[in-house]
């Protein structure tokens, strides 16, 4: 919406909490045509004075829906899962001041919210923390925030590639500002183009239409006040504008959406009706050839509402047509020029003028079928189609391996067991009877999936989920050591160090482990230095393993303690150099044997306390590397 033009005109209706069927043209006070009231929340309801945009999420994990409609002072989440008993969950508050205009998209289970409210930025809320709200409606805080822009208008977000659009901000001259999102709570500047100047609303799509010449690229489809714009915005630091087109009696570009076949763009002007007098205008251009996009057609509606945010989905167009309600138009034939009304339904029932109350947007993507309105002052609506679908959807599905993490647990999408399912209607919603498995569940698992198609009609399958564990325990061994003769005897005996616990072994599935020490406790180490190995194998045969070095010396002086205890080598592992520090003894004398026991490199004429050595020519292994005759310590080649 342009936003100096809002004379607010806040309407007082019949509040309305369940299903009210499009019966004789009316849904209890609202008139419609093709499609029945389920549920509405009105302003008072949302805490709020006014409303504007909206959009929804289907939570992946368990296929529940929720809307999310933004308000004056904050943006509203709202479970649907029950259609007809919404629940207002909470509200996350504007980031500054109140505002009559907010913008959210969804991406990677986030949302984005921008606001031209000043200093607000770009919000980010984690949707999945909406799966376990205790005491709705609860005041949700952001769990991230960008401040590269401060107002914004409107927000875009190319969900193929992870970048978020701004438009209509304090930067670029107005134009797109770019931000990386692929990391939802590190957004990241990535430019932005200011070539066409600003741009109110847009369309952001890894193209796959007709003009090959551009497949494959990121475009950028522009609102500019009074031309479309499309631009290649592939490289974020060169973003190009491949063409531009005007049309004749404009009074503000305000938005575009493509059709499905990517052959046509439908622009809506906000301002014609208003300055000119004719009903609900659409023009459709034809951009079958993005170099040179041309006028196809104009369509006018059966009112003289303005026009506001239209969105294209399986052959239909649906408009928010301000206060004419939402209008859904069939666009099956528009290289005919064919564009018909089909159906409606009006929140606004006093009067279908061409001023600015009544519907802001629509969000008609649910699998279920059921359609978000927000209405800048009758609230939140959700209305379906009454057409009775009896067709049931095809449920086909696939196994599916599913890998244990380290804290023994996975959890399954329903999409990961999916093979194709379909439905006639071209929509369908998703889930699994089971999808979180843990150590008990590994082998194969029945899990069932369950198709529903946007008329509750439903079909089910069968897959096996094959639960593995390919994380290896975890075992830990003590640093090298330098140990004596035990007492009047030529050897020293070696301990149980899985019995003393010094050598433990955990596991992300069982407990306890079993740990096998080589050699067994109780042997007798002589004079030199032996590796103390240990290996663990889990029951899914994953296995561990560790070593240390015991260095056994005659008599192990007071000074040879302090020698050991002073020494650091570092970085240890390496794949290049190391280097050896003594705190308390120079270094003299330095060797190196593998774990054979040969010697493979002996330096003699050392003064120092520090000394680099270079390994790179070293095989990648373990080697003992032995210091001033008498003290051992393990490094390892990278």
């Amino acid at each position: 919406m342009k936003k100096l033009l809002l004379p607010f005109l806040v309407a007082s209706f019949t509040i309305i909490t369940a299903q009210t069927p499009c019966d004789s043209g009316m849904a209890g006070p609202y008139p419609c045509d093709g499609y029945d009231l389920q549920s509405h929340l009105s302003l008072n309801d949302l805490n709020a004075s006014s409303g504007n945009d909206s959009w929804g999420w289907t939570d992946p994990q368990d296929g529940k829906e929720y809307a999310i409609m933004g308000l004056d002072n904050g943006t509203a989440f709202i479970d649907i899962s029950d259609p007809v008993n919404p629940i207002y969950l909470g509200k996350l508050p504007t980031h500054t001041s109140n505002s009559s205009w907010r913008d959210v998209k969804v991406y990677n289970n986030y949302a984005f919210v921008v606001s031209e409210a000043g200093g607000h930025g770009m919000q980010v809320f984690d949707l999945t923390r909406l799966r376990s709200v205790a005491s709705p409606p609860e005041i949700f805080t952001e769990d991230a925030h960008y401040g590269g822009f401060g107002r914004s208008h409107n927000i875009v977000i190319n969900e193929d590639t992870g970048y978020a659009y701004s438009t209509g901000d304090n930067t670029y001259s107005g134009g797109a500002h770019f931000v990386n999102i692929q990391n939802p709570l590190n957004p990241v500047a990535a430019g932005g183009y200011s070539g066409s100047f600003y741009t109110h609303d847009a369309q952001v799509i890894v193209y796959n239409g007709p003009d090959t010449d551009h497949t494959g690229k990121e475009l950028f489809f522009g609102a500019n006040e009074n031309e479309v714009v499309i631009v290649d915005v592939t490289n974020k630091n060169n973003p190009q504008l491949i063409a531009n087109i005007s049309y004749s009696n404009n009074g503000y570009t305000h938005q575009v959406w493509l059709s499905e076949d990517r052959n046509y763009l439908v622009v809506g002007d906000e301002f014609d009706e208003q300055n000119i007098g004719f009903n609900t205008r659409a023009i459709i251009l034809d951009v079958s050839d993005l170099d040179n996009p041309s006028f196809h057609f104009e369509y006018y509606g059966t009112t003289p509402a303005i026009d506001h945010n239209g969105y294209t989905k399986n052959g239909k167009y649906y408009l928010a047509n301000y206060k004419a309600g939402m209008r859904v138009m069939d666009i099956s034939d528009l290289s005919n020029s064919n564009m018909d009304e089909v159906g409606y339904f009006d929140t606004y029932p006093a009067d279908n003028n061409a001023s600015f109350n009544g519907v802001w947007n629509v969000y008609p993507y649910f699998g279920s079928g059921n359609i978000v309105i927000s209405d800048m002052s009758g609230g939140f609506f959700l209305v379906k189609s009454s057409e009775v679908d009896v067709i049931d959807p095809v449920a086909v599905c696939q196994n599916y391996t599913a890998e244990l993490d380290a804290n023994g647990q996975v959890v399954v999408a329903a999409s990961s067991v999916d093979g194709g399912s379909s439905d006639n209607s071209g929509s369908i919603s998703i889930s699994l009877n089971n999808n979180t498995f843990n150590c008990s569940d590994v082998g194969t698992n029945s899990v069932i999936l369950t198709v529903t198609d946007p008329s509750g009609n439903t079909d089910t399958c069968t897959a096996i989920i094959t639960v593995v564990d390919n994380l290896a325990p975890v075992i830990d061994c003590p640093s090298d050591i330098t140990v004596a003769f035990d007492a009047g005897q030529t050897y020293f005996i070696l301990p149980d160090y899985v019995g003393d616990d010094t050598v433990t072994a955990t596991d992300n599935c069982f407990a306890p482990l079993s740990i096998i020490q080589s050699p067994i406790d109780g042997t007798q180490l002589s004079l030199g230095d032996h590796v103390i190995l240990f290996e663990t194998e889990d029951p899914s045969g994953n296995i561990s393993s560790c070593s240390f070095t015991i260095t056994v010396v005659e008599e192990l002086s007071t000074t040879d303690f302090e020698f050991t205890n002073g020494l650091s080598i570092y970085p240890n592992p390496s794949n290049n150099e190391i280097t050896i520090e003594s705190k308390f003894e120079a270094l003299t004398t330095i060797s190196i044997v593998d774990i054979s026991g040969k010697q493979i490199y002996s330096e003699n004429a050392i003064t120092s306390e520090s000394f680099t050595l270079d390994i790179s020519s070293l095989s990648n292994g373990i080697y003992f590397i032995i210091l001033n005759n008498k003290v051992t310590k393990k490094i390892v080649k990278i």
